[in-house]
């Protein structure tokens, strides 16, 4: 409103500088053609001097007139066409800003809508083609397990078995990959609702030294049973952060329980976090069994597991998905480094 008040406020402008300029010609030619009929060099000053002066001042009026405001019908035009192209579908078009007036201002507007169409378009697209690799990988690992279940529910079904220890373990078989395919199913719908653009966080002040403290504390028995130690750096000050705790334990727990799982045995998870500037870093390192193959910020993609990729059936490859997307939703960062047999996670808070 205030833009078109203003663009409104320039044109009657113009329209008054152009009268104002076509009064003064008529002013100046009247008086010339006046002190020419004294001087008896006019022999008329009647209604044919009186057009000529009709027609000369309509003509300086419009002269005026398109000289002010030319250059922002020119621009004006320009950015109709463009416009016209970005809706056409040619995002991320932009304008060139000529000037601080207000047809500036509205190009600016313009670039930035355009850029961010794009950015939303963009975003869609990935999400659906995002959304079509999950449909591929979870029809992938929901069928693995279940054709073990069938398969070995067909077996007892047609009596296929030799002896009572064998029907015992087809069926502890059977539920094992019956809860396999519950924690994917579970793991799957996890990633789905915080892959949503609406998922919200319960925040609350949390001690996270405190809290590590007491996590790490809780875990050493279960790593004493895996011939692991627990070798812990904690900052002893207080770390006051705003966070929703369960979501984080969640994320520290994952961590933890695949350092268990994936490290070598005997050997040390060593624990250290600390405050640089406006920032806490934990990181967690554990010896692994073998190097890492692919790049190890691969490990928080969907389904890769490991050292391989959606392989090893006591995982659902989603954990490290779903751990990255809620330090994400709390504003810091994870991501990993190998180096000489050691596996670094690094989250990173910001104070």
């Amino acid at each position: 409103m205030r833009m078109r008040n203003r663009l409104v406020f320039k044109l009657l402008g113009s329209i008054a500088i152009s009268f104002g300029v076509s009064f003064l010609v008529l002013a100046v030619l009247s008086q010339t053609f006046f002190r020419l009929f004294q001087a008896d060099q006019l022999t008329d000053y009647g209604l044919t001097i009186y057009n000529t002066l009709m027609l000369i001042i309509i003509l300086v009026f419009i002269a005026v007139f398109l000289a002010l405001v030319r250059g922002r019908m020119i621009y004006l035009k320009e950015i109709s066409e463009r416009v016209h192209e970005i809706a056409g579908g040619n995002l991320g078009l932009t304008i060139d800003v000529n000037g601080e007036d207000e047809l500036a201002q509205l190009a600016r507007n313009i670039n930035f809508m355009s850029k961010e169409l794009e950015g939303k378009f963009e975003y869609e697209r990935n999400l659906e083609r995002s959304k079509n690799e999950l449909i591929t990988n979870v029809s992938h690992d929901l069928r693995t397990p279940l054709t073990s279940i069938i398969g070995y529910l067909d077996l007892i079904r047609k009596g296929q078995y030799r002896s009572q220890l064998e029907l015992n373990e087809y069926v502890e078989m059977t539920y094992a990959k019956s809860q396999r395919l519950n924690s994917l199913i579970d793991e799957l719908f996890e990633y789905t609702r915080l892959s949503s653009p609406d998922v919200k966080l319960n925040l609350e002040e949390v001690d996270l030294s405190a809290l590590l403290e007491q996590m790490l504390g809780e875990y050493i028995p279960i790593f004493d049973s895996q011939q692991m130690t627990i070798e812990k750096s904690i900052i002893a000050e207080p770390v006051i952060l705003l966070m929703d705790v369960e979501k984080m334990v969640r994320v520290y727990e994952n961590i933890l329980i695949n350092a268990k799982k994936y490290s070598e045995k005997p050997s040390v998870l060593k624990a250290a976090f600390e405050v640089h500037g406006s920032s806490a870093v934990l990181r967690l390192s554990n010896k692994t069994e073998k190097p890492i193959k692919q790049e190890v910020n691969q490990l928080f993609e969907r389904f890769v597991i490991g050292e391989t990729s959606r392989s090893d059936i006591q995982g659902t490859g989603l954990g490290l998905a779903i751990s990255k997307r809620i330090v994400e939703l709390h504003g810091g960062h994870i991501t990993a480094e190998y180096s000489e047999g050691w596996l670094t996670i690094i989250i990173e808070h910001r104070i």
